[in-house]
């Protein structure tokens, strides 16, 4: 058997290790994400990962759709009982990844872009950033081709809070 390195090795510690993650994570993950943020640790090896993952679904700890995979409130449970087992260093990298990927799904959840055909040609396109509780911005933009529409989503996507900070600071000159 090949020695690896790292401070997880066995079964129950991998299990642990995922319990801990999928409990700091505000949604469903697909199975690659779990896996990218599970394998932080050099001793885990990909099969023991999805060897554990597939015997947590067994026992009812994750809930999975066939896509993406979830705690249920058995393995809320025992994520808070056990989570204290899992080795510091290992607990700060995955945190760490857990805290870089809730940021981004939550700030995805926010910002919403689409575009539909005008019954006269062209695009509109609708862009709007929530708070959460509701938008803070929504603005509908007219585009002359489907790529343009497209553009203009990725644009507002990818910048949506400097463009809500330049607008607002616009209005707000004097």
């Amino acid at each position: 058997m090949e020695e690896r390195f790292g401070f997880i090795h066995d079964k129950l510690d991998i299990k642990i290790l995922i319990l801990y993650i999928l409990r700091r994570l505000p949604e469903p993950v697909p199975f690659e994400t779990l896996s990218e943020l599970t394998l932080c640790d050099e001793g885990i090896s990909y099969f023991d990962f999805a060897e554990c993952v597939a015997e947590l679904v067994a026992t009812e700890h994750i809930k999975t759709d066939g896509h993406t995979y979830s705690l249920t409130d058995k393995g809320i449970k025992n994520a808070d009982i056990t989570e204290d087992s899992i080795p510091f260093s290992v607990r700060v990298k995955a945190e760490k990844s857990a805290s870089e990927l809730r940021f981004q799904l939550n700030r995805k959840s926010m910002i919403s872009s689409s575009h539909t055909i005008r019954r006269k040609g062209g695009y509109t396109v609708d862009l709007s950033m929530s708070d959460g509780i509701s938008d803070l911005i929504s603005l509908k933009l007219y585009a002359v081709s489907q790529a343009q529409a497209q553009s203009l989503e990725n644009g507002f996507t990818k910048n949506a809070e400097d463009i809500y900070n330049k607008i607002i600071k616009i209005i707000l000159e004097e």
